[in-house]
């Protein structure tokens, strides 16, 4: 069973998330203040998971995240927020969180994106689906992707990709020559429809700033690195060699 860390200082919203994932047989640990989880975790307590408020009384979660962090503490970090503006997103996201869920989103989705990170954390899985590729390893060109750890490498050097930035570059490197939409690709992370950004079309301001954050972190390993190309107003595509 596996052991869930939740943090959120509104009762009615916490006490509805943690019988939702007893219900889904989650071993939960409830706490209304981020520094009460500190302490518990840096007491030597270990869960698998941790879903975590942002705006709290005392330690917000971003600062939270930041301390465990420091301490070596590693384990996978969603953000349950009502903050969706995208500078909060790539705030959690370069803290270390794995992902960045608005509380308005249904808890089946919760417990899907919960499901695919505990997966990835253990090693296990599932094939993506309609995937003519191998689910335990994915080779295309010098890229390697292992889709049930979530690790990728470029050039033989692992590339530290989050949950979301290893779901992109699977979903474009899979279809390599291929262009794909900007709707295409934040749903793939995001799940279908999801509402991001301002105005109708926000979501292409954030497909943009996760490719910028990708192309960034293979280009620390390769400076040439171009194999993410842009094909302006539509989307993006990995190149074909």
């Amino acid at each position: 069973m596996a052991r869930i860390a939740l943090v959120d200082d509104d009762d009615l919203f916490r006490e509805s998330v943690e019988q939702n994932l007893k219900d889904a047989e989650f071993e939960v640990f409830s706490f209304e203040r981020g520094q009460t989880v500190l302490d518990f975790l840096l007491s030597g307590e270990k869960v698998d998971l941790i879903l975590l408020d942002w705006k709290m009384p005392g330690l917000s979660g971003i600062e939270v995240l930041r301390r465990l962090r420091d301490q070596g503490v590693s384990t996978p970090t969603i953000f349950l927020t009502l903050l969706s503006d995208q500078v909060y997103e790539e705030a959690a996201l370069a803290t270390g969180a794995v992902d960045f869920v608005e509380k308005s989103r249904s808890f089946h989705i919760l417990r899907r994106r919960i499901e695919l990170i505990l997966d990835g954390a253990k090693g296990g899985g599932e094939p993506e689906s309609g995937s003519a590729v191998s689910p335990e390893v994915v080779r295309v060109g010098t890229l390697e992707l292992h889709p049930t750890s979530g690790r990728a490498s470029w050039r033989a050097a692992e590339v530290p990709l989050t949950f979301n930035e290893f779901g992109m570059v699977h979903l474009l490197a899979t279809h390599a020559g291929q262009d794909l939409r900007y709707r295409d690709l934040y749903d793939h992370v995001r799940g279908s429809g999801f509402a991001a950004g301002v105005g109708p079309e926000g979501y292409k301001t954030n497909v943009r700033t996760f490719i910028k954050r990708i192309r960034q972190k293979f280009r620390e390993i390769d400076p040439e690195f171009d194999q993410i190309e842009n094909y302006p107003g539509f989307g993006y595509r990995w190149r074909h060699d």
